[in-house]
C-alpha cells in the first residue's frame, strides 16, 4: 500500500508541474534522441567499416619475368599460413583479357594497348584473410621472406595493401571521433536535462510544502517523504524515453529504404527491430538515471527532513 501511495504521490507531483514538467520532458526527449541517434550512427559506421574490411584483400603483383610455376609456388606458401582463407591466381593473360573487357567501349585505350605490341600487365595473387586483422602479418610475411627467382631477383613487383589500410585506418578514426563528439554532446544535453528536471522537482517540493509539514507532524519517515519526488523525476525520464521510442519507429521505417540503398545494405528499420530490446533498455535506463539524479540533487538541496 505504501509503494502505491508513493507512486501516486509522485505522479501527482509530475502533473502539478504543468509546463515545467512538459519542458523537462521535451529537453530530456532531445537528450535521449541524441543518445538513440548515436546508437544508430555508431552501428552504421561500424557496418560500413566491416563492409570495407570484408572487401579488402592483398594483391601481390609479380614482375613480368616471373614464371607461372614460380608464382604458384608462392601461392602454395601463402595458403599454408593460418591466417589466410584463400589465394586466387590471375595470370597476365587473364589480367589482359579482363582489362580489355572493362575498356571494351574505350577505343583509345585499346588502341594504345595494341600499339605496345605485348602484354604490359602483371600476373597477381589476390589473398583473402580469415580476419581483416590478419592482413598486416601476411604483408609482413611477404616482405620479410622475399620470393626470389633462380637468378636471385625478387619476383614481387608490388603489394597494394598500404592504400587499403590507410582507408580503413581513416574510417576507424572517423568512427572514434564521431563517438567522442557524440559523447560530449550527450553529456551537455544530459546536464541541461538534469538542470530542468531539478527545477521540476524543486517546484514539486515547493508546491507540496504544506503536505510535507503534515507528514512530518504525523511521523512519516524521511524515505516516505522523499521517494515521491524521486518518482517524479523517474516518471519524467520514462515519459521521455517512451516518446523517443515512439518517434524512432516511423523515423527508422521512413529512412530504412534510403539507408539501404545509400549505405550498401544497412537498414535502419531492420536494425531497430532486431535490436529493440537493447535500444529500449539503453534509453529507458538513461531516462530513469537522468530523472533520478536530478530528483536526488533537488531533494538534497531543498528538502530538509
Amino acid at each position: 500500500m505504501t509503494i502505491k501511495r508513493v507512486l501516486v504521490s509522485g505522479g501527482k507531483n509530475f502533473a502539478r508541474g504543468g509546463a515545467v514538467s512538459a519542458a523537462t520532458v521535451v529537453i530530456m526527449t532531445v537528450t535521449l534522441s541524441i543518445i538513440g541517434s548515436l546508437i544508430f550512427l555508431s552501428a552504421l559506421l561500424s557496418f560500413t567499416l566491416n563492409t570495407i574490411k570484408n572487401k579488402v584483400d592483398v594483391s601481390v603483383y609479380f614482375v613480368t619475368t616471373a614464371s607461372e610455376p614460380e608464382i604458384l609456388a608462392v601461392k602454395d606458401q601463402l595458403e599454408k599460413l593460418p591466417q589466410v582463407a584463400n589465394v586466387a591466381y590471375t595470370s597476365s593473360n587473364d589480367a589482359l583479357a579482363a582489362f580489355r573487357a572493362r575498356h571494351a567501349n574505350d577505343q583509345l585505350t585499346l588502341q594504345a594497348l595494341d600499339e605496345l605490341g605485348g602484354n604490359p600487365l602483371d600476373a597477381s595473387l589476390e589473398i583473402r584473410a580469415k580476419d581483416p586483422s590478419g592482413y598486416e602479418s601476411i604483408v609482413h610475411f611477404l616482405e620479410a621472406s622475399p620470393t626470389l627467382s633462380a637468378e636471385g631477383a625478387s619476383l614481387v613487383d608490388r603489394i597494394n595493401y598500404a592504400q587499403n589500410k590507410e582507408i580503413i585506418d581513416r574510417l576507424s578514426l572517423a568512427i572514434q571521433a564521431t563517438r567522442e563528439i557524440g559523447l560530449v554532446v550527450i553529456v551537455l544535453f544530459a546536464l541541461a536535462s538534469i538542470l530542468i528536471a531539478f527545477a521540476t522537482v524543486r517546484l514539486a517540493i515547493y508546491t507540496a510544502k504544506d503536505e510535507i509539514s503534515v507528514m512530518r507532524l504525523v511521523g512519516a519517515s524521511n524515505m516516505y517523504i522523499q521517494w515521491p519526488f524521486i518518482i517524479t523525476g523517474v516518471i519524467t525520464g520514462v515519459t521521455a524515453a517512451i516518446v523517443v521510442l515512439l518517434i524512432l519507429w516511423p523515423a527508422t521505417w521512413y529512412a530504412g529504404s534510403k539507408t539501404t540503398s545509400w549505405f550498401g545494405g544497412f537498414d535502419l528499420a531492420n536494425y531497430y527491430a532486431t535490436h529493440f530490446q537493447i535500444i529500449f533498455s539503453i534509453l529507458m535506463l538513461s531516462g530513469i538515471l537522468l530523472g533520478a539524479i536530478a530528483s536526488i540533487l533537488a531533494i538534497r538541496r531543498y528538502l530538509k527532513v
